[in-house]
C-alpha cells in the first residue's frame, strides 16, 4: 500500500536528481544576504556578481549549514553527478569565499573539514522574500526571538536534562545522519520516562557543530543535566561514547565507551539510557522497569531511512518535508510493519496538510491510513497517535482528537510536538486555558525550537478564543518574527487587531495573509477550520469581517 501521493513522487525524484533552492527565501549573513528566488547575493545595497555555478555551490552549503557537505554530495547537486576534478572544486569553493568576503585563510564562513568537505559555519537568520514589505509592521524575520519575548524558563519539578548531538567520528560525513540518529533515539528513550524533563530535540540540534560550555547548554535550556558523546561507524562495527554531565559543577557524573556490532547498535542504546537514570535517579533505577517500550525494525538499513528521513523533516520546508515522506516509503518497503516509519510519514502528511502545502481532501485520507496502519504495527508508538490525533482534528472528530493526542502524550510526555498540537485541538474544542497551558509547556520543553512559531501560533489563536486580544496579538508577532510564512499567525494577528478596533493594524495584517494565504477568504475559514462550538466560529467570522475579508 502506498502512503504517498504521485505528485509528492514527483517532487521528491525533482529534489534527489538536481539541486533546488527553496523558493522566495532570504538568507541573512555577515552583511550580506542571499537571495535563493532572484539568484542573488547582496553586499549592503551592493549587488555582488557571481557565476552561477558558484551561486550554487554557495546556496547548496549555506541551506545545508547544519552538516558537513561531502565533495561527493557537491558533485551530486551541482554537476548533478558529473565528474569535478578537485581543482574544479576547489576554485569554486575560493570564489564562493570571496563573493562573500571570506578566504582560506580565515575561513570564517566557509569552513573547509579535513578529509570530510566544507561546511558553512557562518550565523545565518532567514526570512521569506514575500515577508520585506511586512517589516514594519510585524518586526525583522528572524530565527531568534528577542529576550523579552522568549518565556521565562522556570525549574522543573523533575531532573531536567538534554541531550545534545553526538558527534560523527567517521571518515564519511554522510554519516551525520547515523550519529543524529543515536542521539535521537536516546532522546526518545528518556522522554518515555515521565519522571524525567527531557529538552526536545530541535532545541539540542541548534548546538550541533557549535563549541560551547555546558554551563551555557544549561542555562540557555534551563536543565541541570547534558548528555554528549561521539559515534563512529566502520563497516559492521560501531563505537559510542557519552558522557553525562553536572551542569552545576561541571563534572562529569558517568562515561563509558562501547565497542559493538553494528547490529547491537540498539541495545548499546538502552544500556546508555540505563546507565544515565541509574545515575541521575539510582532508586527510580532500583525500582523501575524503565527499559524502552518500543518495538525494534528488523532491517538496521530501515531504520537508517528513518534517521534520514526525521532529518529532513525537522528542516520544516515543503520540500525537505516531501523527500522525508519518500524515505519513509523505503523503510515501509523494506519493513512494512515498522511503526515508528509508518507513525512519522502519517505525521509528515498532517503536517503538509496544517502548513498549506498539500490539498486536504488528498492528503488526510493517506494520513489516516499511515497512522493506523502504524498503530496496528505499533500501538505503543507516540508518532502514530499523534497523527491520528491530527488526522480526527481535520475531520472534526473532537473527541477522538483530543484522546489520540493524549494517549500519544501518555507514551511521551516529553513531546513537545503533541503538546502544541494537543493545544490546538483543546483551541478547537473552546477549552482556550488549557490549550494555552499546552503551547506554553511545548515552549519549555523545547525553548529552542524552530517550530516554535507554531507553539507561539497556538498559545495567541488560544488567547484570541479567550478574548485577551492585546496578548494575542504580541503571541502572533512573535510566531510570524519566526517563520514570516506562518499562516496561523498571520490569521490570528489578522482577528485580533480588528476586535481590538486597531483597524490599521488589522488591514496591514490583512494584506500579508494574503500574501501568505492567497485562498483565504470568509467562505474558507467556515468551511475548512474545525471548530466545535458554533460560537467561536461567529466570532472567528466575525473578527474577519471587521478586518474587510470577504
Amino acid at each position: 500500500m502506498s502512503f504517498v501521493s504521485p505528485i509528492s513522487r514527483s517532487i521528491a525524484r525533482e529534489w534527489l536528481g538536481s539541486p533546488v533552492w527553496g523558493t522566495n527565501v532570504q538568507f541573512l549573513f555577515a552583511d550580506h544576504v542571499l537571495d535563493t528566488d532572484r539568484r542573488e547575493l547582496r553586499c549592503g545595497s551592493k549587488t555582488i556578481a557571481v557565476e552561477p555555478q558558484v551561486l550554487d555551490l554557495l546556496i547548496h552549503l549555506v541551506q545545508n549549514r547544519d552538516r558537513v557537505v561531502s565533495k561527493d554530495d557537491l558533485t551530486a547537486s551541482i554537476w548533478n553527478g558529473r565528474i569535478a576534478s578537485d581543482a574544479t572544486l576547489t576554485s569554486r569553493v575560493y570564489a564562493a569565499r570571496k563573493a562573500v568576503g571570506d578566504s582560506g585563510r580565515d575561513q570564517k564562513l566557509i569552513r573547509t573539514i579535513a578529509r570530510k568537505g566544507y561546511r558553512f559555519v557562518g550565523a545565518v537568520l532567514t526570512q521569506s522574500t514575500a515577508d520585506e514589505p511586512a517589516a514594519a509592521a510585524v518586526g525583522p524575520a528572524s530565527n531568534e526571538l528577542p529576550d523579552q519575548l522568549r518565556p521565562a524558563l522556570p525549574f522543573p519539578d523533575r531532573p531536567a536534562i538534554a541531550v545534545l548531538p553526538f558527534i560523527n567520528m567517521s571518515d564519511d560525513p554522510q554519516q551525520e545522519y547515523f550519529s543524529d540518529g543515536i542521539s535521537e533515539d536516546i532522546i526518545t528513550a528518556l522522554s518515555r520516562l515521565r519522571w524525567f524533563f527531557v529538552i526536545a530535540r530541535n532545541s539540542t540540534f541548534v548546538y550541533k557543530g557549535k563549541a560551547v560550555h555546558i554551563k551555557q547548554v544549561g542555562e540557555e535550556l534551563g536543565v541541570g543535566y547534558v548528555v554528549e558523546g561521539s559515534v563512529r561507524k566502520a563497516g559492521d562495527r560501531v563505537r559510542i561514547s557519552a558522557q553525562l554531565n553536572d551542569v552545576a559543577t561541571g563534572s562529569h557524573i558517568w562515561a563509558e565507551r562501547f565497542d559493538r556490532r553494528l547490529a547491537d547498535v540498539f541495545a548499546v542504546q538502552d544500556e546508555i539510557t540505563e546507565a544515565i537514570v541509574g545515575s541521575i535517579e539510582p532508586q527510580l533505577y532500583a525500582a523501575e522497569n524503565f527499559r524502552a517500550r518500543r518495538k525494534l525494525p528488523d532491517s538496521m538499513d530501515a531504520w537508517e531511512l528513518v534517521m534520514r528521513a526525521l532529518s529532513h523533516y525537522w528542516r520544516v520546508t515543503h520540500r525537505d518535508n516531501v523527500v522525508a515522506q519518500a524515505l519513509l516509503e523505503k523503510a515501509i518497503a523494506i519493513d512494512p510493519n515498522y511503526g515508528q516509519a509508518l507513525g512519522v510519514l502519517a505525521a509528515s502528511h498532517t503536517f503538509s496538510a496544517n502548513m498549506g502545502w498539500a490539498d486536504m481532501a488528498t492528503t488526510v485520507p493517506i494520513a489516516k491510513r499511515a497512522a493506523l496502519a502504524a498503530i496496528r504495527a505499533d500501538s505503543e508508538d507516540p508518532w502514530s497517535h499523534h497523527a491520528l490525533g491530527c488526522v480526527y482534528l481535520l475531520t472534526r472528530r473532537f473527541d477522538d482528537s483530543l484522546a489520540e493526542f493524549e494517549l500519544a502524550l501518555s507514551l511521551n510526555p516529553n513531546f513537545s510536538l503533541a503538546h502544541c498540537y494537543y493545544g490546538r485541538a483543546l483551541t478547537s474544542c473552546g477549552r482556550w486555558e488549557e490549550a494555552d497551558e499546552a503551547a506554553r509547556h511545548a515552549l519549555r520543553l523545547s525553548p529552542r525550537d524552530p517550530l516554535s512559531a507554531l507553539y507561539y501560533g497556538v498559545a495567541a489563536y488560544a488567547q484570541f478564543v479567550g478574548r485577551h486580544y492585546d496578548e494575542a496579538m504580541r503571541l502572533a508577532r512573535a510566531a510570524i518574527r519566526l517563520r514570516g510564512d506562518h499562516v496561523g499567525g498571520h490569521r490570528v494577528l489578522t482577528a485580533a487587531a480588528a476586535m481590538a478596533g486597531q483597524a490599521d493594524v488589522a488591514a496591514a495584517a490583512l494584506q500579508e495573509l494574503r500574501r501568505a494565504q492567497p485562498n483565504i477568504s470568509l467562505a474558507w475559514i467556515a468551511d475548512q477550520m474545525p471548530f466545535k462550538r458554533d460560537a467561536d466560529r461567529e466570532h472567528y467570522l466575525e473578527a474577519f469581517r471587521r478586518a474587510g475579508l470577504d
